[in-house]
């Protein structure tokens, strides 16, 4: 079947024949749906109205295997699929210090999340929302080896001088 599909702009509006702009932005799916019928209703009897997102992303960085952006065909996803996307957490991510970020109300909001807790399954961010962004963090070995200095390196060179040095003067 014939499907018409209406970009939403910037304002978060779209340009419906016979009816004119429609705000949609802040409205969740359903709401956004229940509008556009009432909005009909005036000019058809029962209207059917489908919304779906054409461009529902996701980006997930830090310490996965796969970092980046990913554009999906529908807007129901959880952290946890997004993570397998991204080719899971790598052997130096921190599984229980995941941040989401999420702009609500056009502020970022950060939202803490440990992965091997039971309860993330109720967690307000289980189910990811457009633009959201998973940063997992790296475990404090890398952050060491990526800091510069490398202490157990430093350790083992100052054993050995301390070794030669007592060497040398047991007379």
């Amino acid at each position: 079947p014939y499907r018409n599909i209406y970009t939403v702009s910037e304002t978060g509006e779209i340009d419906f024949p016979v009816i004119g702009k429609v705000h949609l932005a802040g409205k969740t799916r359903n709401e956004a749906i229940n509008h556009l019928k009432d909005l009909l209703n005036e000019y058809i009897i029962d209207p059917g109205v489908n919304i779906s997102f054409a461009n529902f992303r996701v980006s997930v960085i830090g310490e996965v295997s796969k970092p980046g952006s990913f554009t999906l065909p529908n807007e129901r996803i959880t952290i946890l699929e997004a993570l397998a996307m991204a080719g899971d957490l790598t052997i130096n991510g921190v599984r229980k210090e995941v941040d989401v970020i999420r702009e609500v109300n056009g502020s970022k909001q950060m939202y803490k999340i440990d992965l091997t807790d039971p309860n993330v399954l109720n967690s307000p961010v289980y189910y990811l929302a457009q633009n959201d962004v998973i940063y997992v963090k790296p475990n404090q070995a890398k952050i060491q080896t990526s800091s510069g200095v490398n202490y157990p390196v430093f350790v083992s060179v100052a054993g050995l001088i301390i070794t030669v040095i007592s060497v040398l003067t047991r007379n």
